[in-house]
């Protein structure tokens, strides 16, 4: 093994590198033909002078070459694993044009067949990897036949299309900053980040971003924000039907700021209800190289297990998460763990644990599109701009309302999915409601723990049931420490903001200010259900 192997074998923690040194070969742009004639290509890494072995097929939009890519391959082919690496169709010399999450299951499941065939391959097919790469893993998964190995399903989900519009709402930040990437991915300079792709959030319609992000248009936002009310565009890439059915053995790395934990938190449950192997570990990161080092410590240890009969790792309990402010791993049978008690937390002239007996005045609140609530902190795809964020400045803004809590006398544990239930009424019809829950410390700093969305469409006037499911979470707040809610009708750029006229969301430009009022008290017991944590 060479000394940039052991290095990286090392930094991440893998154990058994230097026994698991194998002489690998690879064979570069392998053309694997599909049904409509499209050539899609494959680098072969490969044990020299070995025999048939089981193939690791990872599928990949960010091109075969790609640093991370080469990182997965090159740690699994170090433990002797002979792993296929594609480029969907459409990426760098793989023919036909990509049409994101649209040619998955076809062309995936044209590969496995592929694959099968090849001398070099004893028949057994297993897959890895994370985001994009678990998306595709699912696309052949719930269809494969034979059925696949084991899976390994990094920060990813059986369906992508809730984290487009979480609660109806156009995720905006995440849809441009992945759009701007796939959209200049051949090019030299890639915007990922940078200052004109956060500009161009601002611009309308925001069906035409791309043009002010990267200055061409992007399919796949105009995708995206040109079928918003369309879900029958989206049916194909949603295989969440078929996860129940899986039988193959899957091992599912997550993190609690990770903006497809609720989409694998379902795909965890409908696994683990239907009796299959199936495990996840959630750890204190988002969609991040924090959790990318978690997600190949835990796919070696899966594929071990599954293609070399490496058992010991599959003693673990099924369900591994970290509790956050607590420092502390933790191990369950199920998800939620089942000493989690849904209890409500209502809003009255602050929190409060009791349902309130008297009438109280809304909690009300005036949203302008053209000078948006901001946002800050949460699951985003951007480095160093998601998670854990002090929102003292937005709480201080006129736009927004603030409910906060008692001290608690004593640590309070949240291990479960958050949900909020009020009851809500508009002077448009239209309107956006943001809830978040924050930590308060004793300093008085409101950092931000879970929050959720929802698109509100009504009668002017209604007073309409908001059922608003948040991100799941765990997290201890600490005794001295204080819950607070912060409402609001926006959380910019993060969500497309609301214009207040039912317009479509792609094409909207035109704006109306929306008076906002969550109602509470006696007769509207509005309020939050968390999973309070008693063992």
């Amino acid at each position: 093994m060479s000394m940039a192997g052991r290095l990286v074998d090392r930094f991440l923690g893998l154990p058994g590198a230097d026994a698991a040194a194998t002489d690998v070969g690879i064979a570069r742009d392998l053309r694997i033909p599909m049904p409509d004639g499209a050539v899609l290509v494959a680098d072969l890494y490969r044990p020299r002078g070995a025999g048939p072995l089981p193939a690791v097929l990872i599928r990949t939009p960010y091109g075969k070459r790609q640093g991370l890519v080469r990182l997965l391959a090159g740690v699994l082919a170090r433990r002797g694993f002979q792993v296929v690496i594609q480029n969907v169709r459409g990426i760098h010399g793989s023919g036909g044009e990509f049409h994101a999450f649209h040619d998955e299951r076809g062309d995936g499941l044209a590969t496995l067949k592929w694959v099968r065939a090849q001398p070099w391959c004893d028949g057994r097919i297993a897959t890895a990897g994370a985001s994009y790469l678990g998306y595709t893993q699912w696309a052949i998964a719930p269809y494969a036949d034979p059925p696949l190995e084991a899976m390994g399903l990094g920060i990813t989900a059986s369906e992508f299309v809730s984290s487009f519009y979480p609660g109806g709402a156009l995720a905006l930040h995440n849809t441009l900053v992945w759009s701007s990437l796939m959209g200049t991915r051949d090019d030299r300079k890639r915007p990922l980040h940078n200052r004109r792709v956060r500009h161009a959030m601002r611009h309308l319609p925001v069906g035409e971003a791309d043009m002010a992000a990267i200055g061409r248009a992007e399919p796949f936002l105009r995708e995206v924000t040109g079928n918003a009310e369309n879900e029958a565009f989206w049916r194909e890439t949603d295989h969440s039907a078929g996860v129940a059915a899986t039988t193959s053995p899957a091992s599912m790395v997550t993190g609690w700021w990770d903006l497809f934990l609720r989409g694998q938190l379902r795909d965890f449950a409908a696994l683990h209800a239907a009796g299959r192997q199936v495990r996840i570990t959630i750890g204190p990161w988002g969609h991040d190289a924090k959790a990318l080092r978690a997600v190949l410590a835990d796919q070696v240890s899966w594929l071990n297990a599954h293609l070399h009969g490496d058992a010991a790792e599959l003693r673990r309990a099924p369900v591994r998460l970290y509790l956050q402010k607590a420092d502390r791993w933790l191990d369950f049978q199920q998800w939620p763990p089942p000493e989690t008690t849904p209890t409500p937390l209502y809003l009255g002239h602050g929190l409060t644990w009791d349902e309130p007996s008297a009438p109280l005045d809304p909690a009300a609140f005036t949203y302008d599109p053209y000078d948006p609530t901001p946002s800050a902190g949460g699951p985003l795809l951007s480095p160093g701009r998601g998670g854990q964020r002090d929102n003292g400045r937005i709480e201080a803004r006129g736009d927004v309302a603030v409910l906060t809590g008692a001290r608690l006398d004593r640590d309070l544990d949240l291990i479960g999915p958050v949900s909020a239930a009020f009851h809500v009424r508009t002077d448009t019809g239209h309107a956006d409601l943001f809830v978040r829950l924050c930590d308060v410390g004793p300093d008085g700093t409101s950092r931000n723990v879970t929050d959720g969305m929802l698109r509100i469409d009504a009668a002017p006037g209604e007073v309409v049931e908001a059922e608003i499911e948040m991100h799941p979470t765990g997290y201890r707040f600490r005794r001295g420490h204080r819950l607070r809610v912060m409402l609001a009708g926006g959380a910019f750029p993060r969500f497309a903001r609301n214009h207040g006229r039912g317009e479509p969301a792609g094409r909207a430009v035109a704006s109306r200010r929306v008076r906002i009022e969550v109602l509470r008290g006696a007769e509207h017991p509005s309020a939050l259900h968390l999973p309070v944590w008693a063992p």
